[in-house]
């Protein structure tokens, strides 16, 4: 598998999970509640275009060791992800709002500083983000090998 494969992969693997993504949290954010639902669709969505793109990209796989090609798609996959995530925090202002009136409902007794919530938001965000990146390697990678497997090599 050649990197210009592994970077249309990611792709691939990038729009379909956002358009299941966008099915799945329409019927579930509403329904299960908006964090449980949120995680919920992000993770089916997750590992429903890991098996996509391992069935499309199978043969691709196949070419050289499985688990190193989807080795290397995971882990350009999980970068992107890191970029995206950054990406929503940095547009989304009212995350360190919601970071606040969190900590505030857990710890009302306390008087923080500006640079006690400044820190704590980077921490809850350094959290979102490392926690986003392991999931999307791990069910990524689930999704992206049995995926590739649902499909028979071709034979000569």
């Amino acid at each position: 598998m050649k990197f210009s494969d592994a970077i249309l992969a990611v792709a691939a693997t990038v729009v379909i999970w956002g358009l299941i993504y966008f099915v799945f949290g329409l019927a579930l954010i509403p329904s299960v509640g908006s964090y449980w639902g949120q995680d919920s669709a992000a993770g089916i969505s997750l590992l429903v275009a890991g098996l996509v793109v391992g069935f499309v990209f199978a043969g691709k796989i196949q070419e050289e060791s499985r688990m190193r090609a989807v080795g290397k798609i995971a882990v350009l996959f999980a970068a992107v992800t890191m970029f995206l995530t950054l990406m929503i925090f940095s547009a989304n202002s009212y995350y360190g709002a919601y970071v606040k009136e969190t900590l505030q409902n857990m710890y009302s007794t306390g008087a923080w500083t500006t640079t006690d919530w400044f820190a704590y938001v980077q921490l809850a965000i350094f959290i979102n983000v490392a926690l986003n990146v392991v999931l999307s390697l791990v069910v990524g990678f689930i999704g992206l090998y049995i995926g590739s497997m649902l499909r028979k090599p071709k034979k000569s």
